[in-house]
C-alpha cells in the first residue's frame, strides 16, 4: 500500500519538514526539550498571589488562579488546579508538611541529583492554554523541560528561581483584558 502513494507524493517524506539538527551524544532528538528553539523576548514577573474566583454568576466560580505581574503592572492570571494552588500558596507562605508534597518531592529529587531550577518561562498561550518551560542547571548543562505553568511556578517558588513571561504572552493577555 505504501507504494500506491508514491504516484501522488513522489519521494516526499514528512521528515522533509523536520528541522535538521544533529543531537548531542546521548540525547533523544524526538524529545520536545531537545528541539532547537527560537529565542523569545521575556519579562520577569512576580507572583501577586493565588486566588479563588468567587463570582457566583459565572461558571468559573470556585476555580483558582495564580496572578503574575510585570513591572509595568501587566497582569497575567493563569487558571490552575486546586492542588497546585495549595502547593504554590504553601511554598509562598513557607509552610511545611510532615511529609513532602509532590513539588517538595520534585525539589528533593532534583537537589539530590545536583540539579537546580535556574528559571521558568511561561512562553506560549494557545487556545486559552498557557505553556511553560523549566530551565534546569545540572553540572555544566542547561536542560529545558516542557511543563504546565502551575507545576513550573510551584518549583520556581521552592527554588527561589525567577519567573519570566514571554512578551508575546503578555501582549496577548493585555489584548484579551482590554476586549473583555
Amino acid at each position: 500500500m505504501g507504494n500506491d502513494f508514491s504516484e501522488i507524493f513522489g519521494d516526499w517524506s514528512p521528515d522533509d519538514f523536520e528541522e535538521k539538527r544533529r543531537p548531542d551524544p546521548g540525547e533523544d532528538p524526538a524529545e520536545p526539550e531537545n528541539r532547537r528553539r527560537e529565542p523569545v523576548a521575556v519579562r520577569e514577573v512576580k507572583i501577586r498571589g493565588v486566588f479563588e474566583h468567587t463570582d457566583v454568576s459565572t461558571p468559573l466560580n470556585g476555580q483558582t488562579f495564580v496572578l503574575l505581574e510585570d513591572r509595568d503592572d501587566r497582569k497575567v492570571p493563569i487558571w490552575i488546579g486546586r492542588y497546585e494552588a495549595i502547593s504554590i500558596s504553601m511554598a509562598l507562605d513557607g509552610a511545611e508538611t510532615g511529609r513532602p508534597m509532590t513539588h517538595d518531592l520534585m525539589k528533593l529529587i532534583l537537589e539530590r541529583l545536583n540539579a537546580q531550577v535556574d528559571r521558568i518561562t511561561v512562553d506560549d498561550l494557545w487556545e486559552e492554554t498557557f505553556y511553560a518551560k523549566i530551565s534546569l542547571i545540572a553540572g555544566d548543562k542547561t536542560i529545558e523541560i516542557d511543563a504546565r505553568p502551575s507545576d513550573a511556578i510551584a518549583l520556581a517558588v521552592r527554588f527561589k528561581a525567577p519567573i519570566y513571561v514571554a512578551e508575546s504572552v503578555l501582549d496577548a493577555v493585555s489584548q484579551e483584558q482590554e476586549q473583555g
